[in-house]
């Protein structure tokens, strides 16, 4: 947006009356454009006794494997978010059955929302965002060469989770912020 004056909108950083929070502002019209987190929704998705996991076919974290997941797109659901990003990423189709976690990644101002699901069947292929797409044993994990640590996060916590019908959403374990030590 270009104003009379030639400044280009929001170009003004102050604390807005009623906050406490710097914020950039339009010394012009008074916008305030809030940076708020990112919303993150994927899946821990299986086929009887495996797990679907994708290699990334991008950055950041390319060529490790990760759970299909990504960034809510507007005017969808979080549940609607989980299963178009399985499609887009691993061409599977999935039936949602509950919120498995909630993760806090601070440094990146992410909220990851990752839910347990089940594939509707084994037949799935690598989308664009994916080099190869694989369903994997618990033993046969790539562990070492997972892309994130909220990745291995979600494992562990589907595995405790098990086949319970009711269970308590989980969240960051204890003392992890989602920095890359111990991956």
């Amino acid at each position: 947006m270009t104003t009379g004056t030639n400044r280009p909108g929001p170009s003004v950083r102050a604390v807005p009356d009623g906050d406490t929070r710097e914020r950039l502002i339009c010394p012009d019209c008074g916008f305030i454009q809030y940076d708020n987190p990112k919303i993150v929704v994927g899946s821990v998705a299986r086929w009887r006794d495996t797990i679907l996991l994708c290699r990334r076919a991008i950055m950041p974290r390319k060529g490790y494997w990760t759970l299909p997941a990504g960034y809510m797109e507007l005017n969808e659901s979080a549940m609607e978010g989980a299963a178009r990003e399985a499609w887009e990423e691993a061409r599977a189709k999935i039936a949602i059955d509950g919120l498995l976690a909630v993760y806090n990644i601070p440094r990146i101002s992410q909220v990851q929302l990752i839910f347990r699901a089940s594939l509707l069947a084994p037949d799935v292929s690598a989308g664009p965002e994916s080099e190869e797409v694989a369903l994997f044993r618990w033993e046969e994990v790539p562990w070492t060469d997972l892309a994130f640590p909220s990745v291995r996060w979600a494992l562990n916590h589907w595995r405790e989770v098990g086949e319970a019908r009711e269970f308590v959403t989980r969240s960051n374990p204890a003392g992890e912020n989602g920095d890359y030590q111990g991956l």
